[in-house]
């Protein structure tokens, strides 16, 4: 699946929120479930788990922009 971010973890909650709209997990996604992200430009790869996609969720921001943007992907996971 292809989700728009500029970060390994902003598009790890894009595609945790794809899956659970789109039901492609026919059970929940648990803390130790591992990610595998993809980057196209340069091409790397990125495994997280979902407790730590989790935690840098709920941590603090850098700056304003920031939370704003934690803000907007916590309310993406929620509907």
């Amino acid at each position: 699946m292809r989700v728009p971010a500029e970060s390994l973890y902003e598009a790890a909650v894009e595609a945790m929120a794809a899956f659970r709209r789109g039901g492609f997990t026919e059970v929940p996604l648990g803390p130790a479930t591992r990610l595998t992200i993809h980057v196209k430009a340069p091409e790397e790869q990125h495994t997280v788990t979902v407790s730590k996609v989790l935690s840098w969720l709920d941590g603090g921001a850098s700056s304003p922009r920031e939370q704003v943007k934690k803000n907007r992907l916590r309310e993406r996971l929620r509907t």
